[in-house]
């Protein structure tokens, strides 16, 4: 399985990446610290979230390759999604799409960067 991030999606991103940051793709199902919800309606949605690199990733233990580097998932997530993905930046909306052979998976892709301070 492999994600690649349209140029404008991966500018949004970049900033928040650097040393000692990791990237996960969060299925929203309400299981583990880094889902913010689970799903009460048949819609099938996603956050990209930055963590710390020490940051415990219980469940998420399966590698995507991207051009981003490395995302961890769960694995149990992978039955939603495709073999190709592809998140695109609406820059209109300033939201993320996430895409894959079949077609739209989430038109409104969270993005949560947990090492920001609040």
């Amino acid at each position: 399985m492999e994600l690649t991030f349209d140029d404008a999606a991966a500018a949004k991103i970049q900033p928040h990446l650097g040393p000692g940051k990791k990237l996960l793709l969060t299925f929203e199902d309400g299981v583990g610290q880094y889902s913010q919800h689970a799903m009460i309606h048949m819609m099938i949605q996603f956050t990209l979230n930055v963590v710390a690199q020490t940051a415990p990733t219980d469940g998420y233990n399966v590698v995507v390759d991207s051009n981003l580097g490395p995302i961890l998932i769960k694995d149990y997530s992978a039955e939603d999604l495709d073999e190709h993905l592809t998140v695109h930046l609406n820059q209109t909306l300033n939201t993320m799409q996430l895409s894959g052979d079949g077609g739209v998976i989430d038109s409104d892709m969270g993005f949560l960067d947990f090492t920001e301070k609040k």
